[in-house]
């Protein structure tokens, strides 16, 4: 490998997708002359090809003639002592034979499909047998060095057969029998950068499924060095692909280790059981701040505490001079809800300590969240009236959800409602909707703001609207809890559905619900806002960075390609 790419593997392999591009840029070199340097003494690939021709002739009598040498013109220039060939002029290959399953005769013999066939291995633990006819044994039946290649699946797929005992393959897999001793897993290597720089799909049929045929395979051109070169190139190439194992490997334990690092240090903020132990962690964390957010995953990790912190009561500072939330929580007791429909009145328990999820300030009051909130079910629209372009009104549904939170427009996938609708199930913006049936992973129990954009949204079945006081709650704290763990746990352990998960009304309604006083619900949302707004500006940075390493790497690449 070039000097340049010596000195700065770390920054290659540390760039975005790093090792896999590595991995690309060594097969790029190999194939161009430039991973190992020529040697003078080589016998050239001019006389190669000269000794296949020979070779071939010899054949000639004993199989169909194969063509001859064909004239091929590459991609990009290649060391003087190297030559274009198609892979047709290198090698004698053929398909394998169609698998009878009802066949009673012949002789038993294992086979290989596509299935068993990966880049540069097998996997042998689900090899069948199969009764093959003796005179079709030659023709399916592979030996130690033979390149397979998969003519179906993954077409292009490639690996060489290296063990003693002798194989069969279907009729959906290549064989590749190389002319004077030309190194198939030097071949094999082609493939592989083929299938890295995207060049492959030129050689493949197909839209779902692709399939590459015996001359379509024969056409593909191979940039041939010298014999010995070959050996030389596969060398270094196994030696450096096994480095970029090893960096790999490092890298997930990297990875994993800085993972357990962000766990521990965040939870032990969420899990400080004191004021002290809490600027303890805090300390503890600051610290390694410059570690930990390293990674986007590391920035959401924080984002996530943040929101625990927030509706445990550990991020603002508590005010003497607020209405307790006990108080709030008997002004609820006596008042209708916003909606204007009167609550049955429910008794409020002093303390609510055995209910409690975790230990809330002293100003703070444990209650139900239907102690607070209604969640009125949504409305079975009739398809009937279900609209493929723009209509009146647009049916909310699991898909409008974030999985953390939030409203997602559904581009050209938004529902349009085109018939009658009563009032009561018209959404106005700034209403708080939960998604009760998880449609994705994570939307079950996610709340969102109907957004204030123009359009008429409707309150649809599978979706809960959540009613309360808005001088008892904050609808951005009521968002808050919703999307945080807390809660979020409360409706999983109680939904139903072994494929989706379903929630109600009810269960929501029974799940625990941490009350701070109103004064500090609307401190908590603005110190949150704030920080969900660094945390944003962190990432954009990394991003910015994780950019600027790509930029760097990428011309790194660029010149030692050149």
């Amino acid at each position: 490998m070039s000097a340049v790419l010596t000195y700065n593997l770390p920054l290659l392999a540390g760039a975005p997708n790093g090792i896999k591009k590595l991995r690309e840029l060594i097969l790029e070199l190999a194939v161009r002359g430039k991973l190992v340097p020529q040697d003078a003494n080589d016998e050239p690939a001019s006389e190669l090809l000269k000794r296949i021709a020979v070779e071939k002739e010899k054949l000639s009598t004993k199989v169909k003639k194969p063509s001859a040498i064909s004239v091929c013109a590459g991609a990009f220039e290649l060391p003087e002592s190297w030559r274009w060939a198609s892979f047709g002029d290198i090698a004698q290959h053929n398909s394998g034979k169609t698998l009878d399953k009802g066949r009673n005769s012949g002789v038993p013999r294992d086979y290989i499909t596509t299935s068993n066939l990966y880049w540069g291995r097998f996997e042998l633990s689900g090899v069948r047998q199969m009764l093959i006819e003796e005179k079709d044994l030659a023709r399916c039946t592979a030996i130690m060095s033979d390149l397979l290649i998969c003519e179906g699946g993954e077409a292009g797929r490639a690996a060489v057969w290296d063990q003693e005992r002798e194989i069969c393959f279907q009729n959906h897999v290549h064989r590749a029998r190389f002319f004077c001793g030309i190194n198939p897993h030097y071949a094999q290597r082609c493939f592989e950068r083929l299938n890295y720089s995207g060049e492959i799909a030129e050689y493949r049929k197909g839209v779902g499924i692709s399939n590459m045929s015996s001359k379509s395979l024969a056409s593909i051109p191979v940039p041939l060095p010298p014999l010995a070169e070959q050996h030389r190139i596969v060398a270094k190439v196994d030696e450096l692909m096994a480095l970029c194992d090893r960096l790999e490997a490092r890298q997930t334990d990297s990875d994993s280790a800085h993972a357990q690092l962000v766990h521990a240090l965040l939870g032990s903020l969420t899990q400080a059981c004191d004021a002290e132990d809490f600027a303890q962690s805090w300390q503890r964390l600051a610290e390694h701040f410059h570690a930990l957010l390293t990674t986007e995953s590391s920035i959401d990790a924080l984002k996530q505490t943040l929101l625990q912190l927030a509706v445990m009561g550990k991020l603002v500072p508590q005010d003497p001079s607020d209405e307790p939330a006990s108080e709030l929580l008997v002004k609820r007791s006596n008042e209708t809800n916003a909606g204007g429909v009167t609550k049955n009145k429910k008794s409020f328990p002093a303390s609510a300590e055995g209910e409690s999820l975790f230990a809330t300030p002293k100003s703070w009051a444990w209650c139900r969240v239907g102690d607070l909130i209604s969640v009125k079910h949504g409305y079975a629209f009739s398809s009937e009236y279900f609209a493929e372009s723009k209509a009146p009104y647009i049916l909310t549904t699991p898909g409008n959800f974030f999985e953390f939170g939030g409203f997602k427009n559904r581009g050209d996938r938004t529902k349009y409602f085109d018939g009658p609708v009563a009032q009561d199930f018209i959404l106005e913006p700034g209403d708080l909707i939960v998604a009760m049936t998880e449609q994705a992973s994570g939307l079950l129990g996610s709340v969102a703001a109907i957004p204030s954009d123009g359009n008429i949204y409707l309150h649809n079945q599978r979706l809960g609207k959540l009613i309360f006081d808005f001088e008892i709650l904050c609808p951005s704290f009521v968002s808050l809890y919703f999307n945080s763990t807390f809660l979020r746990s409360g409706v999983a352990e109680s939904s139903t559905g072994m494929k989706v998960k379903h929630t109600s009304p009810a269960k929501i309604e029974a799940i625990s619900f941490p009350l701070p006083p109103l004064a500090e619900q609307h401190r908590i949302v603005s110190k949150l806002d704030q920080l969900m707004a660094l945390c944003d500006q962190l990432k954009a940075r990394l991003n910015q960075a994780r950019q600027v390493h790509e930029h760097l790497a990428s011309a790194l690449v660029e010149q030692a390609v050149a």
